[in-house]
């Protein structure tokens, strides 16, 4: 992973130590092969987010907005039905005994990271490996939009979509999690965010693109294996709608990644947009 950590530890505090065994004792960020704990998540609108011109993703109309600062400065517990925890943890609790653990061992301090936990969804829960650099970096408080993209011709970097993360927690060690995408000329609009959905899911949104192929996956943190999987539904123009529908089976979190993605051009993902939805 070709990106600088700029980590600020904050000073331990005394307290238990409590192991997440999917996090395990690493410093690093999982590969693509599995994710630490997980959680799903969800995209809110960006009142003011400025990224690179080029593809990038946005959350879709009528999401919530962006969470307000609850005490010590972290953001409200997610799962409330303002966002939903997509990953890397499922719980409030998983990300709570992260920071015990983080307190006593110093142990995955990538959590603090915005950027390694942008990239660490993109690359180790997604799998999107050649989606390795940060392009857009912009935190307000506990509210964090971080853009990834792939490296092109000439040198030139493009962003793929626009990682939306908030605090999963309250108080300076509280871990980034990721919500969801902030889209702009490739969206994932149907199923609502937060949406409780069962299989078959007739997903859709919009395009603007030539030649696009569009790549439908239903995720969970559990799991490495997609749930579901449909390809290849080709799409292009201005704004223009595409819909496909996918199965998937073996849904055992509460909370479930929607991945749409489109590539072909110059590498397999291009461009890609998430939502979160429900299992019941």
């Amino acid at each position: 992973m070709n990106i600088r950590l700029h980590f600020r530890l904050f000073a331990a505090t005394a307290g238990t130590g409590l192991v997440l065994t999917a996090c395990g004792s690493s410093g690093s960020p999982p590969s693509a092969s599995g994710s630490p704990s997980a959680a799903p998540g969800t995209s809110s609108p960006s009142a003011t987010v400025s990224v690179p011109s080029g593809p990038s993703a946005i959350t879709p109309p009528g999401t919530p907005a962006p969470t307000t600062p609850g005490p010590g400065g972290g953001a409200p517990p997610l799962g409330s039905g303002r966002f939903q925890p997509m990953w890397p943890f499922t719980t409030l609790a998983e990300a709570r005994a992260w920071e015990r653990d983080f307190h006593s061992a110093g142990h995955q301090p990538w959590h603090l990271d915005p950027d390694e936990t942008a990239l660490s969804f993109t690359q180790g829960y997604l799998g999107f490996q050649n989606i390795d650099h940060v392009t857009a970096h912009t935190v307000r408080g506990p509210d964090a939009r971080i853009g990834v993209g792939l490296s092109r011709p000439a040198g030139v970097t493009g962003t793929a979509a626009v990682i939306h993360l908030v605090r999963y927690g309250t108080g300076p060690d509280a871990p980034w999690e990721v919500v969801g995408t902030d889209d702009t000329t490739f969206s994932l609009t149907n199923p609502g965010y937060g949406l409780i959905v069962h299989s078959p899911l007739l997903t859709g949104g919009r395009i603007t693109g030539v030649d696009e192929r569009i790549r439908i996956q239903v995720r969970q943190p559990s799991s490495a294996a997609p749930l579901g999987t449909s390809c290849c539904t080709a799409a292009g123009g201005n704004g223009r709608h595409w819909k496909e529908s996918v199965s998937f089976s073996g849904a055992d979190d509460p909370v479930l990644t929607v991945v749409a993605s489109t590539g072909g051009h110059i590498a397999d993902v291009e461009r890609f947009t998430v939502t979160a939805v429900r299992t019941g």
